[in-house]
């Protein structure tokens, strides 16, 4: 029976276990720069089969928060080049997240603070993190976007491709494209965000036309097999909807999987929230949305996230109904949460005033056993 905690080949890699940890914004990269305690964070957590960077954003447009890294400017990939050299010395493997925010934005945070940017001038129903001259941080509402031209289109595919082949440059083992949790490619899939009459609105096709050139742009220049995605098919993270998820979930799936690709990451429910959220009239069938991909001949790792502890993740590797599951806050306040969970020990509480911002406290200063032991 295959464990949490045996080894997957996947097509670029090999994972020594499939404890996967999640991307989880900590806002701690002044400048979009990741410094040294980012380093010591990852190398800290090295032992996860996997480990997803925070968010990154592909260029200065693609930010959304303040204090994200990026990975568009030199000293960015300088200060990235030193956590994958730092996780690679602890024997661990990483890939980085890229993300462009779209709308998720604010015009604080956008170049001459231009309005960002989105499939449709829709405003979201949601907030960004900004930082105040005082140096503190808080939530405010999103600006209104305006609505891409087509002719920009194509240069924000340029942006993910050339971000993908900074970070592989920069040593990271592979990419995660972020189209998932009402994003800039979330939001061209989904009739809420995207109310566009050209080619990349209107039909499930149209609409998913984004996200497809992205994959092939990536898949192009660093190779599909160093690539995963992250989908959430019924999120209502960051005002995401979209009545006929399923429909358009299994065309996204499946036109996936004609690429060779390291793993897909599917959310399942609401982000950080039930699992067994919906939209529309239907619960989303997970099991059909899988099959739809494994008959088209997908043959990728397949990852699933949100509220898995470790009976629920054991039953699921158990099962083959994952290959590998991804844990989010478990991981912030348990750098050895693998040999945790191998122990079924108890698990430290984690501290949510200290998620968003600030230092080392909340960040690099959770114990481990063998440190609570000493």
């Amino acid at each position: 029976m295959t464990t949490l905690f045996d080894p997957l080949a996947l097509p670029g890699l090999t994972l020594a276990n499939r404890v996967v940890m999640a991307p989880l914004t900590r806002n701690r990269s002044p400048q979009a720069i990741p410094g040294p305690v980012t380093a010591t964070y990852y190398a800290q957590r090295a032992s996860a089969g996997l480990i997803v960077t925070e968010a990154t954003a592909i260029s200065h447009q693609g930010q959304g928060y303040a204090d994200v890294p990026g990975l568009y400017a030199p000293e960015q990939l300088d200060g990235w080049q030193a956590v994958t050299d730092a996780v690679h010395a602890e024997g661990g493997k990483i890939v980085t997240q890229l993300w462009h925010v779209g709308r998720i934005s604010h015009n604080q945070l956008q170049p001459d603070g231009q309005a960002p940017v989105a499939p449709s001038a829709i405003q979201a129903k949601g907030k960004t993190y900004l930082i105040d001259a005082d140096g503190k941080g808080h939530f405010a509402p999103t600006s209104l976007p305006r609505a891409l031209a087509l002719d920009e289109l194509p240069g924000i595919v340029g942006d993910y491709r050339r971000a993908a082949r900074a970070a592989v440059d920069h040593g990271f083992d592979g990419v995660e494209i972020h189209a998932a949790n009402g994003y800039l490619i979330d939001q061209f899939l989904r009739s809420g965000s995207n109310h566009r009459t050209d080619a990349y609105g209107g039909s499930i096709e149209n609409r998913a036309r984004f996200l497809f050139e992205v994959v092939q742009a990536i898949a192009d220049e660093i190779g599909a097999e160093r690539t995963g995605i992250r989908l959430s098919p019924v999120t209502p993270a960051n005002d995401a909807s979209d009545p006929d998820a399923q429909p358009l979930f299994e065309h996204v799936i499946r036109g996936l999987a004609r690429y060779p690709l390291a793993y897909v990451h599917t959310i399942v429910g609401a982000t950080g929230g039930p699992r067994d959220h919906q939209q529309g009239d239907q619960p989303f069938d997970y099991a059909a949305y899988k099959q739809a991909y494994r008959q088209a001949g997908g043959q990728a790792a397949w990852m699933l996230n949100n509220g898995y502890d470790r009976a629920l993740a054991e039953q699921a590797v158990a099962s083959g109904e994952a290959d590998l599951v991804a844990f989010g806050k478990a991981f912030i306040s348990n750098p050895d949460l693998v040999e945790r969970l191998r122990q079924d020990a108890p698990l430290n509480a984690w501290d949510a005033s200290t998620f968003y911002g600030g230092g080392e406290h909340g960040y690099t200063d959770y114990p481990t056993l063998a440190q609570q032991a000493g």
